[in-house]
């Protein structure tokens, strides 16, 4: 065994699925002329979209991110050109906006998303066992036993860990 813990992952299969199908997705904006559109965009822009301009708390909230994250997002989107940001409703909160650029694309993504969902029901159709059971699955096996302590239990018994 390698004394690199990180040379095994059982879970690494499933991330390079996720990021094979973002590949595909991407590869789709890129054909359609939609230059330096991340998938993990795509939501935020649509929820602006359809509900207009957000502080960067109520997008936060509104996409299930912590209130870093929204931020780091919301500056990657600004230096993509598909966001600014201005003051706001309070001067210590910034509001999001979509820019021009992203209000003539909006339609398009939100196409994007609801056929990307439609093909995702219909891959997990093919599926024996679809991974959105198997996510309800581990979901029921956490909330009988945390991650946390399923965790804090192994490095109990790791003397590198004391």
């Amino acid at each position: 065994m390698s004394a690199d813990p990180t040379e095994h992952a059982h879970w690494r299969p499933l991330w390079r699925l996720q990021d094979a199908m973002d590949a595909d997705i991407a590869r789709l904006y890129t054909e359609a002329g939609i230059e330096g559109l991340k998938p993990s965009y795509v939501k935020e822009l649509i929820r602006l979209h359809l509900r207009g301009p957000m502080t960067i708390a109520e997008l936060a909230r509104s996409v299930d991110l912590t209130h870093s994250a929204a931020s780091q997002k919301v500056a990657a989107m600004r230096a993509a050109g598909f966001v600014t940001t201005g003051a706001g409703p309070d001067g210590r909160s910034k509001q999001v906006m979509l820019t021009d650029r992203t209000r003539a694309i909006a339609d398009r993504l939100a196409a994007e998303w609801r056929a990307t969902e439609d093909t995702v029901a219909e891959l997990e159709a093919e599926l024996p066992y679809p991974l959105t059971r198997v996510v309800a699955d581990i979901e029921a096996a956490l909330a009988r036993r945390s991650f946390h302590d399923r965790i804090a239990d192994r490095l109990t018994q790791d003397p590198a860990w004391q």
